[in-house]
């Protein structure tokens, strides 16, 4: 007689339901999905645009002016943490082109998300993550050049370029702040478009973000590059071009919070 045990075979993994398996290149889709809802009616997304636009330069003039312009750059970088914030009606209105409801720039502004407050819970984290790398960025400041005075925006460039005390500190200050970018990336890129499309709670919305970016990394990889590039580059040229660029983003982050969570 034969004791021996039979033997169990392992069983077969299941499908990953959070993996959607999307070509890198369906990044590219996406830009283009939000080019097309922007030149619907353009004259919305634009508006929206121009009033983003606005509120960055007065707040970064407002640092200026009030003599924290040694946070300048670091705020400048902080577009990533609030941006998706600023794009809930440019989500509003791709939701409605979707659906075949007509869009008005008052519908843009005055969004009625389906989870209600807790929108205005998500954006406060997302701040308060943004002032936890404000402050990160004036310690690294303080760790590298101790009690020095900040030199002023004219001799930034050469402060930090010509000396090595300058150049440890950008290749710190990008990696730290390449940590919190990739955080605020990975919570905010489809938790606010959920909270307006579904019924939620912020923290639920912000982890169900860090799953789908997890598991679906390869193209929110590259979608992170896209965004990245595009806003860099409108900095580079004194913000002016966000006017389009952002409206452009916001449409197609819609599009991205479509393809990675399917509603039923």
């Amino acid at each position: 007689m034969n004791d021996t045990l039979p033997q169990v075979l392992p069983a077969e993994p299941a499908n990953d339901p959070w993996a959607r398996n999307l070509p890198t290149n369906e990044a590219i889709r996406w830009l283009r999905s939000g080019w097309r809802d922007l030149m619907h009616s353009p004259y919305l997304s634009l508006c929206y645009g121009l009033l983003v636009w606005m509120f960055l330069v007065g707040a970064l003039w407002s640092l200026v002016a009030h003599g924290a312009d040694y946070i300048l750059f670091p705020a400048l970088s902080g577009l990533m943490v609030i941006g998706p914030v600023l794009a809930m009606g440019l989500y509003e209105k791709s939701k409605r082109l979707s659906l075949g409801l007509p869009v008005r720039l008052r519908d843009m502004i005055f969004v009625r998300p389906a989870s209600g407050y807790q929108v205005l819970f998500a954006g406060v984290l997302l701040c308060l993550l943004m002032m936890v790398w404000l402050r990160a960025a004036v310690i690294l400041y303080a760790l590298f050049f101790g009690l020095l005075p900040f030199p002023g925006l004219a001799h930034l460039v050469p402060v930090l370029v010509l000396s090595p005390t300058g150049w440890a500190m950008l290749v710190v200050g990008s990696a730290v702040g390449g940590l919190f970018a990739a955080l605020s990336f990975a919570i905010g890129a489809l938790s606010l478009p959920m909270l307006l499309q579904e019924h939620s709670d912020a923290m639920t919305a912000m982890g169900t973000s860090l799953v789908l970016v997890w598991h679906n990394l390869k193209v929110m990889l590259a979608w992170a590059a896209i965004v990245s590039a595009l806003v860099a580059l409108s900095a580079a040229f004194g913000l002016l071009p966000l006017i389009v660029v952002f409206p452009v983003l916001g449409h197609g982050s819609w599009h991205s919070y479509r393809a990675l969570r399917p509603l039923p």
